[in-house]
């Protein structure tokens, strides 16, 4: 079945949140209107402790962007954000939730950071979502959310890896960095995944 995954719509990535991504809510009525055209739909949402160790504010001396060796990983600081229990973490107020089968929670863990919905960044612990979406006999997959730079690109990675075939509506994401999204754009190409408009799946899939 056609699955789409919508990759962390919350509050703290909008224009105004502490991890602001340009733009942000501007996907939010797309990623609405997409969702009738699935058979499945779920989503991914940041879930982080206060001290977590990815925010700037738990290192002393470093501030938001600032990059760190961790656990033999490179590891951008960002912004407080995503703190769970908290309104930056909510899903944002807009967006449809009725068909939202299920979500996945991510960067739980205080010691590593979770860009993907599907595996924490080194590796060492599964979300659960490629065992549910096998069980649920996901077919292709497609993407949308925030941000496009990072946690949506790091999530079509592990999908592809896992076997899974991807597609990534562009219209419905945003990037921090739109210059290296370009970039990332060409090695997602690369990889076999597809990358589409939402005009283009509306008129290829119909009500």
């Amino acid at each position: 079945m056609n699955t789409l995954i919508i990759v962390d719509v919350q509050n703290d990535f909008m224009p105004g949140g502490s991890l602001e991504v340009p733009g942000g809510d501007s996907i939010i009525q797309v990623i609405n209107r997409l969702q009738n055209k699935f058979d499945l739909v779920v989503a991914t949402q940041d879930w982080h402790p206060a001290d977590h160790m990815s925010f700037a504010s738990n290192h002393m001396d470093k501030k938001p962007f600032d990059k760190v060796e961790w656990r033999g990983l490179e590891q951008v600081l960002w912004p407080d954000h995503c703190v769970h229990n908290t309104k930056g973490a909510e899903l944002h107020r807009e967006l449809t939730s009725e068909k939202i089968e299920a979500i996945f929670r991510k960067g739980m863990d205080r010691n590593i950071d979770s860009y993907s919905g599907f595996y924490d960044n080194g590796h060492e612990k599964n979300t659960g979502l490629a065992g549910y979406l096998r069980e649920r006999n996901a077919g292709e997959l497609y993407f949308c959310g925030l941000a496009a730079d990072v946690c949506v690109q790091f999530t079509i990675k592990d999908a592809l890896k896992e076997g899974f075939s991807a597609t990534l509506i562009e219209d419905a994401t945003r990037p921090i960095d739109p210059d290296e999204f370009e970039k990332i754009k060409t090695q997602l190409s690369d990889d076999n995944c597809k990358i589409i408009n939402s005009n283009e799946f509306s008129a290829q899939a119909g009500p």
